[in-house]
């Protein structure tokens, strides 16, 4: 895993973002899958950081333990979407749809923008960020 600064385009924000690796994260660019947490912008590059230089003689211990509780945080998070189904950016509508009896209740998990977000909790729709990126399922041809 890999930790990115980003800067969206359209107001400055700065924020962090988790990436499985560098090829990931320009693939989730190209695919239009990332936006700004606080305006919802969907054009987003990566920002200057500063190199994360740990303190010498615990430079190991400090990246195994964090490489460890990432782990277990991923792993969380796996088994939490193991009988979810991917819904893309259709999130938000199947979710109301759920909450006003439209639709049956069933776990779900998609992508939604941050007015998007606002609005459904605003309406009292059960919702959750996820703590990692999601790598979304190749559509099938």
């Amino acid at each position: 895993m890999i930790v990115f600064d980003l800067r969206c385009a359209r107001d400055g924000h700065v924020f962090e973002a988790w990436f499985a690796s560098s090829a990931a994260f320009d693939e989730q660019k190209a695919r239009g899958l990332l936006s700004c947490p606080a305006c919802g912008a969907g054009e987003v590059e990566k920002a200057l950081m500063a190199p994360n230089v740990a303190a010498k003689g615990n430079r190991g211990v400090m990246a195994a333990e964090a490489k460890a509780l990432l782990a277990k945080v991923a792993a969380a998070q796996k088994q939490a979407l193991a009988g979810s189904r991917w819904v893309g950016s259709d999130f938000a509508a199947e979710a109301r749809a759920m909450h006003v009896g439209e639709k049956p209740d069933a776990p779900i998990h998609g992508q939604a923008s941050l007015a998007e977000a606002k609005q459904l909790a605003d309406e009292g729709v059960p919702i959750a960020p996820l703590p990692l990126p999601v790598v979304p399922p190749k559509a099938v041809n």
